[in-house]
């Protein structure tokens, strides 16, 4: 049964409305609301149900689980199994033993309703792994059989893609064409003039207009365990990504929601060899493997903004945290009161506060931190989402190649480790270039103590190699050798952003990172990249590294020399070496894709000539850190770093943890409107289970703005991403994986602060010189303002009573409705004040347009 959105579970029973009045503090509870019942739309197959020659499976007992296979975008799903056998890496042409190949396909096979059509799946990019081969007569030719022309081990079902060849030299090549959604096809072996199948030699359907290895999604090969069990996680490509697949295209039909259209997730399994071969050298297009393939129909939201066309946009602009969230909404906010359509552009968030405290009409600002300001702050500020900022991982065990190893650690070879710890210290190693790897090599790295590679020093070649990072996981990581270059750093963005402040705000609160920045060597002795210290006697510009900072800057200029002559190779840089991602959304991506951005060979033929771009890790050989969002890594199926929390717990970004560190936030010194996580405040040092690097998300705005609609469109978004929005889930409009729901402080300041930038109440104002007590009780509208006891159904309305002209002015003080019992230094705070002036309340009690409710608190993008 799908659990109320006003339900709530907890010792407190019934949590009843707010009430407010004088001298009365808000009754509030962070509790957050329940998420909705179960409704996953997890699929299982096996191999017995499904297969088109189960007598002949490689793996008779094989059941498949794929995670999610409906409302899906472009994200990670997770594919699991049981029933296989234990699985040998692929080695030079051959592709291993008892694995299992995934891939994405758009058609159905005619020929066999219920299943996918082998010429519409993305496969055969990498090598091992192609849909075409050269096929061999190697078997025994029963004198019997008429002559073809033939090879003898060519399935009768691959004849029609089969040219015959003419002898040794020139034996018979079986190609699997590749079929567009929109009718382009990628063939090899066609029919020459007189009819006769031919090999195009000038055609490669491993690489062509409709994917690469660079795009392509599919999974060669995926192991598994000593068991028979694995699991991997998978990218789901919609339209936006592969063009040709076509998946989530918009499907019109009158009278009907639109849907996004269908495609299919197939796994091929692998055995031992293929067809009148002892190896796997051939694709898993052919027929004799094709034949085991087991599927499931994914099912799509609709690529594109459901909004009528013609309509009118509103402009957003600022914090990326809230990006996942606002695209959950959009379709509902399109057939909301002002029907509105809106464009986010992410960037820095205080570029975009500035144009929002102004009174021109400006895009809608969403922020963590409040306006950098001298006079008063002209802003209204809506709390309307709580995340986090993530460090993402995918790396994958490969034990070293030495005696002594723990026969349990060389069982999981090849499988994704799923827990990481890490402090701050390690995280100022990843963002300040000090591992050996993270620099280019051939350079001059003797600024952090490297001669060569008899004369290493003592900084870590990565951070899995670092004695800092193997004192606090697991004993298992000391028995690898990793050694991607993508593991000595973390891959970040370029731009400027309140996400970038909190994580070194989040370094800087910790004495360890503090020392190893300003120059002192860890217990080991590494020390500190010198153009990052924060010692100006130490760091080579003269200057100290400024920290806190919003950025991640490329400080140190080291770069390999060009080569000179006929064999010129140009010079490497750390930006070259190490590549920037375009946000924190792209590095969650690149984790899921095994993509360390890893710089490639010289292509001396391209004009003009320029480094190459080296392909992804497939599973198996993965090994990536990256900076990423809550919402974004729970999107792409990334596991996440447990990071060191200021009360000295190694906590993981979830509900709860987030809900946990929104407890022990603390109003900014210069907004009291506006909540921080401070990893220097005592409350915080206190949150025992709080994520530290929680932060809320605000929208902001000056109400002042002279367009009274688009304020209001503004208004409009912010009670829906305060109430409906809440609700977690995956459908359209709901509060996607990687938010918290927001506490009912959080909602209630949203929901005042919505009123007053509609009606163009500035907190700014000054009050009326003489302004009588007026007290208005105002009708709370049960959204999660009014809930019932769990489970009870019946729902209590509650009243708000404003005493407007001696309500408490708003300070700078702890939070005291959100931390517990008050202390000296949680003053009781009326929420209504924290949004609007006094002399105003008795006004906006009266219009009665919305209910008056407690205080704001910022949400992140």
């Amino acid at each position: 049964m799908k659990t109320s959105l006003w339900t709530r579970a907890g010792a407190g029973g019934i949590v009843v409305g707010l009430l407010v009045g004088v001298g009365v503090a808000a009754l509030t509870s962070l509790a957050p609301i329940p998420a909705v019942a179960d409704n996953s739309s997890a699929v299982t197959v096996t191999a017995a149900d499904y297969e088109l020659d189960p007598a002949g499976a490689p793996f008779p007992d094989l059941s498949v689980t794929v995670s999610k296979t409906t409302d899906l975008v472009s994200e990670g799903i997770l594919v699991s199994w049981t029933g296989g056998k234990k699985s040998v890496r692929p080695q030079g042409n051959v592709g291993g033993e008892n694995f299992l190949q995934i891939a994405q396909c758009w058609g159905d096979d005619p020929d066999h309703p219920g299943h996918p059509d082998r010429t519409t799946c993305q496969y055969g990019a990498f090598p091992n792994a192609g849909r075409d081969s050269n096929v061999e007569a190697n078997v025994e030719v029963d004198p019997n059989e008429p002559d073809t022309g033939l090879a003898p081990n060519i399935a009768p079902e691959d004849e029609q893609y089969t040219s015959a060849g003419s002898g040794f030299a020139n034996p018979p090549y079986t190609s699997i064409p590749f079929t567009s959604l929109n009718g382009g096809t990628v063939a090899s072996v066609v029919p020459n003039a007189e009819g006769v199948l031919v090999h195009d030699t000038g055609v490669d359907v491993n690489s062509n207009e409709f994917f690469t290895q660079y795009t392509s999604n599919e999974v060669k090969w995926a192991g598994s365990d000593d068991t028979g069990a694995g699991s991997i996680k998978f990218e789901v490509q919609t339209t936006m990504q592969s063009p040709g697949l076509g998946c989530g295209q918009p499907v019109v039909v009158a009278g009907q929601d639109t849907t996004g259209r269908s495609c299919w997730l197939v796994v091929i399994p692998r055995g031992t060899g293929d067809s009148g071969v002892s190896q796997i050298i051939r694709p898993g297009l052919f027929w004799d493997a094709w034949q085991h393939h087991v599927a499931v129909k994914l099912h799509f939201k609709p690529v594109g903004v459901r909004c009528e066309i013609g309509s009118a946009e509103s402009q957003l602009g600022g914090s990326e945290l809230i990006a996942g969230a606002i695209s959950s909404w959009q379709p509902n906010l399109c057939a909301g009161t002002t029907g509105s359509a809106f464009v986010l552009s992410t960037g820095n968030e205080s570029d975009v506060l500035a144009k929002a405290a102004g009174t021109v009409p400006s895009p809608l600002a969403f922020t963590s931190f409040p306006a950098s300001t001298t006079t008063a702050d002209p802003l209204q500020y809506a709390p309307v989402g709580m995340s986090g900022v993530t460090v993402s991982f995918a790396i994958d065990r490969r034990v070293k190649p030495i005696g002594g190893i723990d026969q349990d650690y060389i069982d999981r070879e090849t499988q994704a480790f799923t827990s990481v710890n890490l402090t701050p210290r390690l995280i100022a190693k990843l963002l300040t270039a000090s591992y050996v790897s993270a620099l280019p090599p051939g350079a001059d790295l003797t600024h952090i103590n490297y001669v060569d590679f008899e004369h290493p020093g003592d900084n870590a070649r990565n951070i899995t190699t670092d004695p800092d990072f193997l004192e606090i996981n697991d004993p298992e990581w000391a028995a690898q050798d990793l050694n991607s270059v993508s593991l000595s750093d973390a891959l970040s963005p370029s731009g400027r952003s309140d996400l970038a402040t909190q994580l070194w705000r989040y370094v800087m609160a910790d004495a360890d990172a503090v020392a190893f920045l300003d120059g002192t060597p860890d217990e080991w002795g590494m020390i500190v990249n010198p153009w990052y210290s924060t010692n100006a006697a130490i760091n080579p510009t003269g200057a100290a590294f400024a920290l806190p900072r919003d950025n991640f800057p490329k400080a140190d200029p080291v770069e390999t020399e060009a080569t000179e002559g006929s064999n010129y190779v140009g010079p490497v840089n750390l930006v070259t070496w190490r590549p920037y991602t375009s946000d924190f959304e792209n590095g969650a991506y690149l984790t899921l894709r095994g993509d360390g951005l890893q710089l490639g060979g010289w292509d001396s033929t391209s004009t003009p000539p320029k480094y190459l771009k080296s392909t992804r890790a497939l599973v198996g050989e993965q090994g990536v850190i990256g900076l990423s969002t809550a919402a974004a890594a729970s999107r792409y199926q990334n596991v996440t770093a447990s990071l060191l929390n200021p009360a000295g717990a190694y906590v993981s970004p979830d509900s709860d943890s987030m809900l946990a560190a929104a407890a022990a936030m603390t109003p900014t010194a210069q907004q009291p409107k506006v909540l921080e996580f401070d990893p220097a405040s005592s409350a915080t040092r206190a949150a025992l289970t709080a994520y530290p690097l929680t932060m809320p998300v605000y929208a902001a705005l000056n109400p002042l703005q002279t367009d009274a609609t688009q304020r209001a469109k503004f208004a409009n978004l912010i009670r829906y991403a305060a109430t409906t929005g809440q609700e977690p889930g995956t459908e359209l409009g709901q509060l996607p994986a990687g938010y918290a729901p927001m506490p009912q402080s959080w909602i209630d300041q949203a929901l005042v602060a919505a009123t007053a930038i509609e009606q163009g109440i500035s907190p700014t104002a000054k009050p009326p010189a003489t302004s009588a007590p007026v007290a208005a009780t105002v009708p709370v509208t049960p959204t999660r303002a009014a809930v019932t006891a769990s489970g009870s159904g019946a729902v209590a309305t509650a009243a708000v009573t404003v005493a407007a002209a001696t309500a408490p002015t708003a300070t700078g003080a702890a939070a005291g409705p959100l931390l517990g019992a008050a202390t000296p230094d949680d003053p009781m705070v009326g929420p209504v004040a924290l949004a609007v002036p006094a002399g105003l309340l008795s006004g906006l009690a009266a219009a009665g347009a919305v209910p008056m409710i407690s205080r704001i608190r910022r949400k992140q993008l």
